[in-house]
């Protein structure tokens, strides 16, 4: 087979998730949206604020003091048709500013004085000079934003600061992109699910893992099933059989495998590929860790990720396949790289890309954090993950400390 380089294949991952992208748009509560990708631009209908507030705890004084002080069905009044000159009425944090008000009296800086059954606001003798200045601590209509702005844009992932901005706007719902829907299929003879494993045994790291990487990419697991290292079980797992019909769109967008990419006699995932005529979009990666992952179009047309068996080769695999693929599905762009500088080298490999989790360090010599590669960085081993940063994108050349290379931020 002829690998794809690294950068080759998170392009053909991108663009054959964006392929698959439909129209389908789900209308979603507020309560329900959170993580979710804005399907298109919110624009409010209203100005934000939509009215003007005032920003203290104090009075809306009209013209300049002392002030009379309305109270009671008066003040109401007065809030309803405005303030004439001389008046004040009190007024919250966040409270209607009525019309003809000039400016706002901090609570801290008004005095007020009741004489025969009428009230008079003064200014405090601690009141800095000039207060209240005219528009002082006063919030007009609009200051945010004017009605019919876009507050949020298409492709925003919403978070719950986006779902305040919505509700603030005055939306109960919103149109997301329908949720990328995961089969995972694990397989292995070697692999149990509980305790220590005996010797020639590993114990399983994906189920508990990647149902949380694939939610941190807005994907979601609709199935998991775990297979020997056999033909037949396999390749029903995979819905290459009669025994899993076609997919809808409420069922699998994606296939995700962990194990048997290889060509030994336990490996058969590639082999059922090629026998039910898939398209082999991505044969191998030059990279380490991470050769073996592959990307194919299923002949029902799903899109499927084989993914190594070994635990880190797994999910840097993730970061180059499942992630393009998924951002794919939601209309998002291809997850960016940014530069790094090295703290300390990173060999090179027998592959044209190397990469290695790392630690964002402190140099007291370095303006910027520098990376440190993780020395934990075999295809079986983990731990270099579990503090990780990021990811150093590195030529199989090598690179030296001090040298800059791309990175990617891990997504969970």
């Amino acid at each position: 087979m002829t690998r794809s380089s690294w950068s080759d294949a998170r392009t053909i991952a991108h663009a054959a998730g964006a392929a698959q992208r439909s129209d389908v748009v789900d209308t979603l509560a507020l309560t329900e949206a959170l993580g979710h990708v804005l399907a298109a631009p919110l624009v409010s209908p209203i100005a934000i604020p939509h009215y003007a507030s005032s920003a203290m705890d104090g009075w809306a004084v009209a013209g300049s003091g002392p002030w009379t002080l309305l109270t009671g069905g008066d003040a109401e009044r007065a809030r309803s048709v405005g303030l004439g000159d001389g008046v004040a009425v009190d007024v919250l944090t966040g409270g209607l500013i009525p019309a003809g008000a000039e400016a706002v009296l901090q609570l801290e800086h008004g005095v007020v004085e009741q004489s025969a059954g009428s009230a008079r606001l003064h200014l405090a003798p601690s009141a800095p000079s000039g207060e209240p200045r005219p528009g002082r601590h006063i919030r007009p209509a609009g200051t945010e934003s004017p009605a019919g702005s876009t507050v949020l844009d298409a492709g925003t992932r919403l978070g719950p600061v986006h779902l305040a901005v919505a509700a603030g706007a005055g939306f109960d719902r919103v149109p997301v992109v329908p949720t990328p829907r995961v089969r995972l299929v694990l397989t292995g003879d070697e692999v149990v699910t509980s305790g220590v494993p005996a010797p020639g045994f590993v114990r399983d790291s994906f189920g508990p893992s990647l149902p949380g990487v694939i939610a941190s990419l807005g994907g979601l697991v609709t199935s998991s099933v775990r297979v020997g290292d056999d033909a037949s079980t396999t390749a029903d797992a995979l819905g290459l059989t009669s025994a899993v019909g076609a997919p809808t769109r409420h069922q699998r967008d994606l296939v995700v495998t962990t194990g048997g990419t290889g060509d030994s006699r336990a490996d058969h995932v590639r082999a059922l590929l090629r026998d039910a005529g898939a398209d082999f979009l991505v044969d191998g990666v030059d990279v380490r860790p991470g050769g073996p992952a592959l990307l194919a179009r299923l002949p029902d047309g799903r899109l499927f990720v084989g993914l190594p068996g070994n635990p880190l080769a797994a999910l840097l695999s993730v970061l180059t396949l499942v992630h393009p693929v998924l951002a794919g599905f939601q209309g998002l762009e291809l997850p960016a790289l940014r530069p790094a500088v090295l703290a300390s080298p990173v060999d090179g490999a027998r592959s044209g890309t190397v990469l290695r989790p790392y630690r964002s360090v402190h140099d007291a010599d370095s303006p910027t954090p520098l990376a440190e590669p993780t020395p934990w960085h075999g295809a079986a081993m983990l731990r270099g993950l579990t503090d990780a940063d990021g990811v150093l994108v590195c030529p199989g050349s090598g690179t030296a400390a001090g040298g800059l290379v791309p990175s990617l931020d891990l997504p969970w």
